[in-house]
């Protein structure tokens, strides 16, 4: 009984991480890796001469693949901003010095 439960521990800990790595999806084909290609030129995305501005472009043509197929989106939005404050132009003089004290 001794020996028991420490290698029921021992085998529960080997078996979590496939079951927490488990996915309803296999791994993906050749023929579907070159039709989502072949969609994805469709849409405008021409991987020879994308050097320069490579994730803007492969995300723009999949915003319209996605737009074309009329999926539902999660995560962020591709072509949303994004403004974390406005400057505020303040007298440095006096009262409101950073230094005001020193």
């Amino acid at each position: 009984m001794k020996a028991f439960v420490p290698a029921l521990v021992i085998a529960t800990a080997l078996a979590a991480p496939t079951f927490a790595f488990a996915q309803s999806n296999g791994p993906v084909t050749r023929a579907q890796v070159r039709a989502e290609l072949v969609q994805l030129e469709k849409a405008g995305y021409n991987p020879s001469t994308d050097r320069v501005d490579y994730p803007q472009n492969i995300q723009a043509a999949e915003a319209r693949v996605h737009a074309e197929n009329g999926g539902s989106a999660y995560g962020p939005s591709a072509a949303g901003t994004s403004n974390s404050g406005a400057r505020v132009n303040a007298p440095m003089s006096g009262r409101n010095s950073v230094y005001f004290g020193n």
